[in-house]
């Protein structure tokens, strides 16, 4: 069994997000308060890291760059080569010595360019296409959904779903302590395997495929509402769908906790109805808190990466802080790595996980 790091280090893209340094800067000082075994890689402008000073356990690392929320995926490979983002992503890549500078890096910047640039720096694992965000949603379970891909991959074949299948039920076996063998949807417009686009149902063959083969355990087609009722430990879709779910999902939660603040708040007596039932209402603000959950995983890269929301507050920044650096100890690489190795071995033999583009191209 694969022994926790006693030392985890974290590179901090400080400028990406919507709100930048007055965001990160407060979520780092705060996770160094709160993990005192932690150490942190500020990569950000001069200016920008001039109030981190003298901040124990933290090196500053100079980036003349910074990768804005609009900027396209090329813009972020081609023209700044020396972005906050690019150079936090870079501390990953292990050195002469074969020892990398960081164990996990964490951005809340551009979606498109994190995944672009992270492939390029980082390369993906052998056998695999593309990254996959990985997150996590609440279910009425009380456990959690994991779902791929949340945003990272707009267009996917049906072999990339498979891709993303194999990359999360790694993911799941890894963080859910003897789920060896954990259950995954494939997210559709019915149950019935007749339904969904021409490259659903070729998903659906491959996954059908690949459970006969004991590769994964394929449940079958899933419905959005069967995500939050916890029918499957892991649910595949493509990027779009996975990031109109997410979005959708964080708009509804926002929605209830507003609904049912106007309630209480209507008279006098519904006020004091809010006083009595305000355990009750906390621990339900909590389990619905979008925040709690942030920090997307970037599934099948040589290295860590964890993508906030780009509208991340200092708390929900944090939160992304404390998943790497729980994935970075447990050594969450090397354990996803290797059953993703050892599963596509077997399943090259039965089902192909065929590479459908060629690698990305120097930048």
């Amino acid at each position: 069994m694969l022994q926790p790091l006693a030392r985890v280090r974290l590179a901090i893209d400080c400028m990406g997000g919507d709100h930048g340094p007055s965001v990160t800067l407060p979520a780092c000082r705060a996770f160094l308060d709160s993990h005192p075994q932690a150490e942190l890689v500020l990569v950000g402008t001069a200016e920008a890291l001039a109030p981190a000073a003298g901040w124990p356990r933290c090196t500053r690392v100079v980036a003349t760059e910074v990768v804005a929320m609009d900027d396209a995926v090329e813009v972020a490979l081609r023209r700044k080569r020396d972005s906050s983002m690019r150079v936090a992503i870079g501390q990953l890549k292990a050195g002469d010595d074969g020892a990398s500078t960081a164990d996990a890096c964490v951005s809340a910047g551009n979606t498109g360019a994190l995944m672009a640039v992270a492939r390029y720096v980082l390369k993906t694992f052998d056998g695999i296409d593309r990254p996959a965000i990985a997150a996590m949603l609440p279910n009425q379970k009380g456990g959690f959904t994991k779902v791929l891909d949340l945003g990272a991959n707009v267009d996917c074949s049906a072999e990339h779903l498979l891709q993303f299948a194999v990359m999360g039920s790694a993911l799941v076996s890894a963080l859910d302590d003897g789920n060896e063998q954990p259950t995954v949807g494939l997210l559709n417009i019915g149950e019935e395997v007749i339904k969904g686009s021409e490259v659903i149902k070729r998903a659906g063959e491959l996954l059908r495929a690949a459970d006969a083969a004991g590769q994964i355990n394929f449940h079958g087609n899933i419905e959005g509402n069967d995500i939050f009722k916890g029918t499957t430990d892991l649910v595949v879709c493509d990027g779009f769908v996975g990031n109109v779910l997410l979005k959708t999902s964080e708009g509804l939660a926002g929605m209830l906790s507003l609904m049912i603040k106007q309630e209480f708040t209507r008279s006098p007596i519904t006020k004091l109805a809010a006083l009595v039932a305000l355990p009750v209402l906390n621990r339900f603000k909590a389990r619905i808190d979008h925040r709690r959950y942030s920090g997307g995983a970037l599934l099948g890269l040589r290295g860590l990466v964890f993508k906030a929301h780009g509208s991340s507050d200092a708390y929900a920044f944090e939160r992304a802080m404390a998943r790497a650096y729980d994935a970075a100890r447990n050594r969450l690489l090397d354990r996803v790595h290797q059953r993703i190795r050892n599963t596509l071995a077997t399943a090259a033999a039965d089902v192909p996980v065929a590479r459908t583009e060629p690698p990305a191209k120097a930048a």
